[in-house]
């Protein structure tokens, strides 16, 4: 979903407050240099974890390396997921209207004005009681949580981002100690592994610096870092999610395209969760930037899953490309430069109606029909429909039947 976020002010409890919650009163008009600055901003960055994780996906696909296996999505899951996805989507809306609505409730019981709650809790029991069950059960308190989680996932997202880079950027006689981090289970014959994983320095070189970016995360809330962390999610997400074969990944798209429709113009879930959800799964980026400078808050935001959706798609179709050995990328650059187009397309649409937009209803006919439509002139439809991506067990598994075979 794409959407342009204004911050309102916290309305009067006592009364509706539809000024500050539409962001109609005060509200900052950003200038053309300043918008086309964030939505240029957003494509940008939507563009690099696709392109790089498409990249990085080809290699993993042939990696034996326990951590960068991926992680292979058949038609069954594909059709499960958007049924999954609108039941976790519609529960944190749920979630998020009651913990407000009981607030409010409270406040209106008591002819309270949330701006003076906190400073009359210390006077009188009731108000007490109100303002304790708020911080526990507020979506501040909440997000909090959230934050921890999201700062632990987000430190090995970027780690594991960073790891490529610091290879080609430290020296080659630098010294670099291998370390192992094993967990097992039981003794003797019956031992089994929990965790097995292989690290180097240059690997806690990546934590350390990634820690600091988590740390600024969880204090400020800040976009920079925010974005960082989406951005490390979504690389991570395409160069480790693989589809198994194009026709999975038409599910897959095709199912998520009537859920993003759905959700953001049938109903103002996905705008409320979004909005209400403090988490970096969401590109933002500033369109008071030039005006206000770090310190902006009238936010352009993208969700990532318009980045890695389509992504995982788009690299299946460089994996295809690679196993055609036809020393051409045609069927990656097409459908990158589609999504270049379908992205812009919604941008577009969302500026010129003022309204947020499904962008997966503008994506998948693009990433989807341009490929096709490619195959389709070339010939090569059925081949590419055909085209079964194994996982490395699977494959590793062939290659040693067909080694007993030949002995044989």
């Amino acid at each position: 979903m794409a959407d342009v976020e204004q911050d309102a002010a916290v309305p009067d409890a006592a009364g509706n407050g539809s000024d500050a919650v539409n962001g109609s009163a005060g509200r900052f008009v950003s200038s053309p240099e300043g918008t086309a600055l964030a939505y240029g901003s957003l494509l940008l960055m939507a563009l690099l974890p696709i392109f790089f994780g498409a990249l990085r996906s080809v290699c993993c696909s042939k990696s034996k390396s326990a951590s960068d296996m991926p992680e292979t999505i058949t038609s069954r899951d594909a059709a499960r997921f958007p049924i999954i996805a609108s039941c976790t989507l519609f529960g944190l809306y749920l979630f998020f209207k009651t913990v407000h609505t009981a607030s409010m409730e409270g406040l209106r019981a008591l002819g309270l004005n949330l701006k003076y709650l906190k400073l009359c809790s210390e006077d009188e029991p009731e108000v007490s009681r109100v303002w304790n069950d708020m911080r526990i059960f507020s979506q501040e308190y909440i997000n909090l949580l959230l934050s921890m989680y999201f700062f632990v996932l987000g430190i090995l997202a970027l780690s594991h981002t960073m790891s490529p880079f610091m290879c080609r950027v430290f020296p080659a006689n630098w010294p670099n100690k291998q370390y192992q981090l094993l967990f097992t289970q039981g003794s003797g014959d019956g031992k089994e592994e929990i965790v097995n994983y292989e690290f180097d320095t240059k690997d806690l070189i990546c934590l350390a610096i990634s820690s600091v970016v988590g740390v600024w995360y969880v204090l400020k809330k800040h976009w920079i870092a925010n974005n960082l962390f989406g951005l490390a999610f979504a690389l991570n997400g395409v160069e480790l999610l693989h589809l198994n074969n194009v026709s999975t990944g038409c599910i897959l798209l095709g199912g998520l395209f009537v859920y993003d429709v759905f959700w953001v113009f049938g109903t103002n879930v996905m705008v409320t969760v979004a909005k209400s959800f403090e988490a970096p799964i969401k590109l933002v980026f500033p369109q008071d930037l030039l005006e206000k400078g770090l310190d902006a808050n009238n936010f352009a935001m993208l969700g990532l899953g318009d980045i890695v959706i389509p992504g995982i798609f788009i690299a299946l179709l460089l994996r295809f490309d690679v196993s055609l050995k036809k020393n051409t990328r045609t069927y990656f650059y097409t459908s990158f430069l589609a999504y270049i187009f379908g992205l812009g397309l919604t941008i577009f649409v969302m500026h010129t109606f003022k309204h947020a937009q499904p962008a997966l209803l503008y994506l998948v006919p693009a990433c989807v029909g341009f490929p096709v439509v490619l195959a389709l002139f070339k010939g090569e439809l059925t081949e590419m429909f055909r085209y079964e991506e194994s996982s490395p067990e699977e494959a590793s598994l062939k290659e040693e039947v067909t080694e007993s075979d030949k002995d044989k």
